[in-house]
């Protein structure tokens, strides 16, 4: 009996990590021409009928944004964004080659914004996400023309002082 009980322990985790990992494994993908069961009614996204070149290319700015708030001449908060640019086809180079340029036009557009108190509160709220990314996104456009499709908030963190 004594020998019995840690081979039977040994088989009842061997039979748990089993069976959890057969309950989670990912679903099988779908073959081509069948119907996706988890999709019904549900319109197909625009971008999954485009050819590959057609498809937009999402291009992540090489360093993060700090934008400080100021209260009372004095830091109090700073935020952190990391921001991707969704361009059309080809579109990369071109935001690369006139980086230098957007990034001081999308920082000054930060700095507008918590200027006017939109890093304030509940910065996250959704309404103060939309106003931002579309004044970042007519900010890309202005620099780099009709590529630029929408500018993507992928990070943002404020730390309080």
């Amino acid at each position: 009996m004594r020998k019995l009980l840690p081979l039977l322990l040994i088989l009842i985790g061997a039979g748990a990590g089993l069976g959890a990992g057969l309950f989670l494994r990912p679903a099988a993908p779908i073959a081509e021409g069948e119907a996706d069961p988890s999709a019904e009614g549900i319109a197909p996204a625009e971008d999954a009928e485009a050819s590959p070149e057609q498809l937009p290319e999402f291009v992540k700015l090489t360093n993060q944004f700090v934008v400080p708030l100021v209260e009372r001449n004095q830091i109090t908060s700073m935020v952190i964004l990391s921001l991707s640019i969704e361009v059309t086809a080809g579109g990369t180079d071109l935001v690369y080659a006139k980086e230098p340029k957007l990034r001081d036009e999308i920082l000054q557009r930060l700095f507008d914004h918590a200027n006017t108190g939109g890093f304030r509160g509940t910065f996250t709220d959704a309404d103060n996400l939309v106003i931002l990314r579309k004044g970042l996104t007519e900010v890309a456009q202005n620099v780099l023309g009709d590529i630029v499709k929408t500018v993507l908030i992928t990070d943002i963190i404020r730390q309080d002082n």
